[in-house]
């Protein structure tokens, strides 16, 4: 078999939605006649831990290398510990301080202790390619150097953008020509660039002009066929309309607007409100359950927390609506989540409330979608009971089944590896 090194920070047992792109790659390698060996972080605490993903990993025979190295997660939990999300002013602030101390970002002592792990095993082992992850972009930069020593092909996955990530902040001019001059010197050793939508591919073409149309394929987001194989009998089934939310509130991804448009429609329309269900899957998060409390609509919220992957796909497939934000930020036209593709193998209508870019125009070629704008307070609320006498009337809308189809994650692992082997065969 060949044989592939992966480097990437965000792998099970963490878990969210980082993780799952890589993981699921490297499940399905070996059917393509790659194995692959992931070297990824240790015993580190996070936001959320799911060792059913881990197991996934396993039983696919992958192997994994864990490396221990300082991690910010470190000052506020132990091993495996999760730990919760503080505030979002708070999470903020933190966060702005980190970016400020550390370029390109605060895993960088975890990428050189993968670079020096990787560099062993390099010695001692034969890879055919390097393929690296980002975010965090400091394992990008280690990985170029690991091209730049043993001369073996490097591939580099942008799951966002790094030079004017919708989540960066450059407090100095030092800052904002530090992390494109990191990435410029990264790129120029990658010998394949692959990001997950066409926005990405646009912006790394004009931002780089030594890189070519051809030097950067996409492959999006998907959904594992295999995650819906499990039966979701021991999930109480619902008399309402179930409309279901899963993932984490951060940033300019907030339940704020959708809860004040429920809020309206429990004072406009009581009746329908009466048989519509809310479900929120993951960290609903401190601020946003005393907003809920605030508006009073309680009696129509159920909170499930974290659940296992396993669990939580159950769920989107008893909803009958599942829905998705993307709020108002700079190029958030990049954004196309991994949650969002998720919901579509599912195959259930979404309402969308998003921003111009991937994840609408996903939307749309989709086709059992509702879309609003983010922050659209009354078009949410329209939209609502737009979909609820769709939903009493038995006459939801059914998505493309071609488009579904191409997000198959046994297909997109099959392109990944064949650019692998196209690229062995014409430059090795």
């Amino acid at each position: 078999m060949f044989k592939v090194l992966v480097i990437a920070y965000y792998y099970p047992p963490l878990g969210l939605s980082g993780v799952q792109r890589t993981l699921k790659f490297t499940k399905y390698m070996s059917k393509f006649n790659w194995q692959p060996t992931v070297i990824t972080t240790g015993n580190v605490a996070y936001f959320a831990h799911d060792f059913y993903l881990l197991k996934e990993a396993e039983n696919a025979g992958v192997n994994i290398i864990r490396t221990e190295a300082f991690d910010v997660n470190t000052i506020i939990g132990k091993q495996y510990q999760t730990v919760t999300m503080p505030k979002e002013f708070l999470r903020k602030i933190l966060s702005r301080i980190n970016k400020a101390i550390f370029i390109p970002d605060n895993k960088k002592s975890w990428a050189r202790k993968a670079y020096k792990v990787a560099r062993e095993l390099l010695k001692k082992e034969k890879f055919d390619i390097i393929y690296v992850t980002i975010p965090p972009f400091s394992s990008f930069v280690y990985a170029a150097k690991l091209k730049k020593e043993f001369g073996i092909p490097l591939f580099v996955d942008y799951r966002d953008l790094w030079f004017g990530n919708h989540f960066a902040f450059y407090p100095t001019f030092y800052h904002r020509y530090r992390h494109k001059k990191l990435e410029y010197k990264s790129l120029r050793l990658a010998d394949k660039v692959v990001a997950i939508n066409r926005k990405i591919k646009e912006k790394l073409l004009l931002t780089y002009p030594f890189l070519s149309f051809n030097d950067v394929m996409i492959i999006p987001h998907g959904f594992d066929p295999a995650d819906f194989e499990y039966n979701e009998d021991n999930v109480e089934q619902s008399q309402k309309m179930r409309l279901t939310y899963a993932g984490i509130f951060y940033e300019n991804i907030t339940p704020e607007y959708f809860l004040k448009a429920f809020k309206q429609l429990s004072i406009e329309r009581p009746d329908i409100a009466a048989n519509i269900e809310l479900e929120f899957i993951g960290h609903l998060r401190k601020e946003n359950k005393k907003l809920i409390t605030e508006l009073g609509i309680n009696e129509f919220v159920r909170d499930h927390g974290y659940l296992d992957h396993n669990e939580t796909v159950k769920r989107l497939k008893t909803s009958d609506v599942l829905w998705m934000m993307i709020g108002n930020i700079r190029n958030a036209d990049t954004i196309s989540t991994s949650k969002l593709y998720e919901y579509i193998g599912t195959g259930k209508p979404i309402l969308g409330s998003v921003v111009e870019g991937t994840a609408k125009s996903a939307l749309q070629e989709y086709g059992a979608s509702f879309i609003t704008k983010p922050d659209d307070i009354q078009e949410i609320k329209e939209t609502i009971i737009s979909i609820h006498a769709l939903y009493l009337k038995k006459n939801l809308p059914t998505p493309d089944r071609d488009f579904i189809q191409k997000h198959d994650r046994i297909k997109l692992t099959e392109e990944l590896t064949k650019a692998f082997q196209f690229y062995l065969r014409t430059e090795g």
